[in-house]
């Protein structure tokens, strides 16, 4: 059998801890399956002494995660600390530099310094895997690197984040608000305490980002997302949602058009009868639309210490199995210096039209005035619904318009203008259509 592949793990919280465990507990297996031993010599982490469940003293310690990537007698350095900069960053840098390979699951590091961290590691012969940084257990990454090498891609979405999942399908499912249900998340360990980062599209973001560059070989281009989170998603908007057949989901999605590539995060309505509206709680789904394969779709967990853990092993397994002197393919799909600089795309029409939840003053002209608006920014109605406010006050009305193909910058000149006329008594909400073909 072949010498062990010595680990060196910087992080060991929920992940590391879980990644410890598999790698201590399954020992002989991992070693027959991937012809050589894996052995755990060197950790890092903030606190030497707390328990994680699993016996690391055989391993050298070092509190400085940098120098564990200089220092340790190690052939992988498996970073899961989180951050975009230092350490993550001056860490991983220094293990690609000195010829050592890096595994990753932190998003945030690569939809920032990906490129540059794979032309590193590129130039030195060695691996930066990063499945797990997308989509959590789901071997996304994989599948587009390698699986779909002979296919065009012509469109990525999927749901990226399951805290933002879990809060959308409790609202729907108990009837309770956002605020209710982010407790509750926040309760079962799905959400952070300031989950700012989650409700508000960022991590859906860094995801697409990731996603974007491999299906179209361009530069990562994550300042080039429009974003837009799920924190102002109300119960009012679940339930119009479901009377119209949809269902409310944070969807991810990256398009080639002719004149570039269309990168966005926000609150989508999606149908009821399509599969990523089957898509609950904390699952995570991913859609790829190929030439050659038509559209593909994978689901499964997309957060928690095992799902995560288990995305860091394979790609602990890959490296294990691969030999020296073989050649490794581009971390990004593509060379790093052959990544097609990103042009984002020009805005055009969006086929699913937009659903316009409006709560006004209940007199005479209001539904005159609201059609005008539309007509006045060339926007056509496929229909306009009138439902009783939630508190039953009669001196209200709940307006929903659903718009047929339009532009978003209609859209929302429509809607200012509407809002310019004084009889608007709630913030008017405005969230996108997709009609998936499956």
């Amino acid at each position: 059998m072949a010498n062990a592949l010595r680990i060196g793990i910087a992080g060991l919280g929920t992940v590391g801890a879980s990644l410890a465990r598999i790698l201590t507990n399954r020992h002989n297996k991992l070693a027959k399956i991937c012809g050589r031993p894996i052995e755990i010599v060197a950790v890092s982490a903030r606190n030497p002494d707390k328990d994680r469940g699993v016996d690391l003293s055989g391993a050298r310690f070092f509190s400085d995660p940098v120098e564990m990537a200089r220092d340790a007698d190690i052939d992988v350095f498996v970073e899961l600390m989180g951050g975009e900069g230092d350490p993550a960053l001056g860490s991983v840098r220094t293990a690609l530099e000195r010829g050592c390979h890096a595994v990753t699951a932190n998003k945030a590091l690569l939809a920032r310094h990906g490129v540059e961290l794979a032309g590193i590691a590129e130039e030195h012969g060695v691996l930066l895997n990063f499945e797990a940084a997308v989509a959590g257990g789901i071997p996304v990454i994989k599948a587009m690197r390698e699986s779909l090498t002979g296919n065009s891609i012509s469109r990525v979405f999927g749901i990226l984040n399951g805290t933002c999942n879990y809060i959308l399908t409790e609202m729907e499912r108990a009837g309770l608000s956002f605020d209710d249900c982010l407790k509750e998340a926040q309760r079962l360990g799905y959400a952070e305490a300031d989950p700012t980062f989650d409700v508000e599209g960022n991590d859906t973001a860094h995801k697409l980002a990731l996603l974007t560059s491999i299906a179209f070989g361009t530069q990562i281009a994550a300042d080039d997302i429009y974003l837009e989170g799920i924190s102002n998603i109300s119960i009012e908007d679940i339930r119009a949602a479901d009377d119209l057949g949809f269902r409310i989901k944070l969807l991810g999605v990256a398009q080639r058009t002719d004149s570039g590539i269309e990168q966005r995060v926000h609150p989508t309505m999606v149908p009821k009868n399509s599969v990523i509206a089957q898509v609950d709680g904390v699952t995570n789904a991913v859609a790829i639309d190929a030439d050659v394969l038509g559209e593909l779709m994978m689901s499964g967990p997309g957060a928690g210490g095992d799902a995560t853990a288990s995305a860091v092993m394979g790609d602990i397994a890959d490296i294990a199995k691969s030999r020296p002197g073989h050649q490794h393919g581009p971390v990004l799909g593509r060379p790093a210096v052959h990544l097609d600089p990103y042009v984002r795309a020009r805005m055009r029409s969006h086929e699913g039209g937009y659903f316009i939840r409006l709560t006004v003053e209940d007199k005479t002209g209001v539904f005159a005035s609201l059609a005008k608006h539309m007509s006045d920014n060339g926007i056509s109605l496929e229909s306009i619904v009138q439902r009783p406010t939630k508190n039953g006050n009669g001196d209200k009305k709940t307006v929903i318009l659903v718009t047929h193909a339009t532009m978003e910058a209609s859209v929302r000149q429509a809607v200012e203008s509407i809002s310019s006329d004084g009889y608007l008594v709630d913030k008017p909400q405005v969230i996108r259509i997709e009609r998936p073909e499956s």
